[in-house]
């Protein structure tokens, strides 16, 4: 940690030359390797609505947050976010019990949203996404934009009613392990896992109760400025840093409780070693190729077709 700080106030530093005199981060060669390289705390609320186009957009519907927590929203779908709401980081002050809680604004954002986005609605994940946005943002109609942001625009459709996005995330994930780490894909392939049972909760959660709080931020200040390529860079990472562990897993039984164990290593909480790992180890990952494996995916996971279909 001690190391780490200084990481951050020379990171600071940076920032604050960057921002100065300035309303408004602008993207630019510059600002994606500033991002890269971590935003402070101090400057993520401005820097993530700017870099997402939340800013434009909640400047360009004034009063449309507002109409959605005064419109109506299907019983079932106000129950099951009121359900998830006491369930959201249940150790964190923040969403205690106090009168400066945060639950209320939580419950005001995912209800927003569920109105504003009838196809998802709400679905288990989402809680902790706005909960999160919340405990940087602070104030809930910007983190009502951050999320619709991340949703439209950086996100494929993992949320969808019949999942299909992450399925073909998936998909996707298992198509670059096997370019990238042949010989780990032929294992994991070998012992019968199927992909779905440890890359499920990274892709839905974003990372978030997998990894710790400060990789996970780091994680999304790229999710914000390059959209979701990183999450898939972070999964070969995570895949590749512990490739001999993996390896040395001889039945399924192992194999699981390994791939649970490389979440928690030292590696993880080493937040900016592991982003470095995250842009260096993966190598290339074009978005051209990244594109071209979803859209077969698709193809492949289409009802009628392909394994769904047999």
């Amino acid at each position: 940690m001690s190391s780490y700080i200084r990481i951050l106030a020379h990171r600071a530093t940076r920032w604050g030359s960057v921002l100065k005199g300035s309303s408004k981060v602008k993207k630019s060669r510059k600002i994606k390797r500033f991002v890269r390289k971590g935003v402070p705390s101090s400057h993520r609320a401005q820097v993530w609505m700017d870099i997402s186009g939340a800013r434009k957009r909640m400047k360009k519907l004034p009063g449309y947050y507002q109409s959605l927590l005064e419109s109506e929203l299907d019983d079932i779908v106000r129950n099951s976010i009121l359900t998830d709401i006491d369930r959201t980081f249940p150790e964190n002050i923040y969403f205690g019990s106090s009168s400066d809680s945060l639950k209320q604004k939580l419950k005001n954002i995912l209800v927003a949203y569920a109105v504003h986005n009838p196809k998802i609605g709400y679905c288990q994940g989402l809680n902790y996404i706005a909960g999160l946005l919340l405990l940087i943002i602070k104030t809930e109609e910007p983190a009502f934009w951050l999320l619709e942001a991340m949703m439209m625009k950086r996100l494929p459709d993992y949320y969808a009613k019949d999942m299909m996005g992450l399925q073909v995330e998936q998909e996707v994930l298992s198509e670059l392990v096997k370019i990238k780490l042949p010989t780990l894909h032929h294992h994991i392939e070998s012992i019968g896992l199927s992909y779905s049972i440890f890359s499920t909760k990274w892709f839905i959660c974003l990372y978030i109760d997998v990894l710790p709080v400060e990789t996970v931020l780091r994680i999304w200040d790229s999710l914000f400025y390059e959209g979701s390529k990183i999450l898939l860079r972070v999964a070969i990472t995570l895949l590749a840093l512990h490739q001999d562990k993996l390896l040395a897993a001889k039945d399924f039984p192992q194999l699981c409780n390994v791939m649970k164990d490389i979440t928690t290593t030292p590696s993880t909480m080493d937040c900016h070693s592991f982003m470095t790992n995250c842009f260096e180890l993966p190598g290339s990952l074009p978005r051209r190729l990244v594109s071209r494996l979803r859209r077969e995916a698709h193809e492949r996971l289409k009802p009628g077709e392909g394994q769904n279909g047999k």
